[in-house]
């Protein structure tokens, strides 16, 4: 897991929090995505899949799902090869 990818990750889901009047809480890569206290639900979780791969260039996906629970674990998805993040986002 990059550092780079985990500052994407939050910054997404602060975007998807704010987009719902939400304030995301403090995260870190043990924090848990749909039962942690985070304001998302699995809608905004797909819509967060979908940015990445657009930021990214990346599909962790691409060959079936994989598992993954916490920030860290979807970070890890996306290799310490991802590309920096494209700027101006989704």
């Amino acid at each position: 897991m990059t550092d780079s990818m985990l500052a994407l990750i939050t910054e997404e889901l602060s975007r998807i929090a704010a987009d719902k009047g939400e304030t995301l809480p403090a995260v870190g890569p043990d924090s848990r995505f749909l039962d942690g206290g985070l304001p998302i639900d699995s809608l905004d979780l797909a819509t967060l899949l979908v940015v990445l791969e657009q930021r990214t260039g990346q599909d962790p996906f691409r060959a079936g799902f994989r598992q993954f629970a916490t920030l860290g674990e979807l970070a890890s998805l996306y290799g310490a090869d991802a590309k920096a993040p494209a700027s101006g986002g989704a």
